[in-house]
C-alpha cells in the first residue's frame, strides 16, 4: 500500500529588518535589506515535504521544512486557529522571513 503525503502551500507572510542589532552585534555591518529572495504575498507549492522547492533559500527551506512535514503529515498545532496550518519562521535574526504553511 502506498501513501501520497497532501500539498502544502507556502505564503510569505512578512519580511523584517533588524538593522539595530546588526549595528551592536556584527563587526562593519553596512546597511542590510529585506531578504531579496522572497515578497510578502508570495505563494510556493510544495509538492513533496521532502524535496526542496526549486529556486527556495537553502537556509530557509533548513529551517522549516519539519514543520511542512508535520502540515502535511496530518498535524493541526493546538495553538493555531486554522486547522492545517502553522506559522513558521526562517532564522535569519538580522532579516527573517516568516512564512504561512498549509496543507491543500
Amino acid at each position: 500500500m502506498s501513501y501520497e503525503m497532501p500539498k502544502c502551500k507556502i505564503t510569505v507572510l512578512k519580511r523584517m529588518l533588524n538593522q539595530d542589532l546588526a549595528d551592536e552585534y556584527l563587526d562593519d555591518t553596512g546597511e542590510f535589506e529585506l531578504c531579496g529572495k522572497f515578497r510578502e504575498g508570495q505563494e510556493i507549492i510544495v509538492e513533496h515535504p521532502f524535496v526542496m522547492p526549486e529556486g527556495f533559500c537553502h537556509g530557509a527551506w533548513a529551517d522549516i521544512r519539519g514543520h511542512i512535514v508535520t502540515v502535511a503529515a496530518g498535524a493541526n498545532p493546538p495553538w493555531i486557529k486554522q486547522r492545517g496550518t502553522i506559522i513558521v519562521g526562517c532564522t535569519d535574526w538580522v532579516k527573517p522571513v516568516i512564512f504561512k504553511v498549509e496543507r491543500i
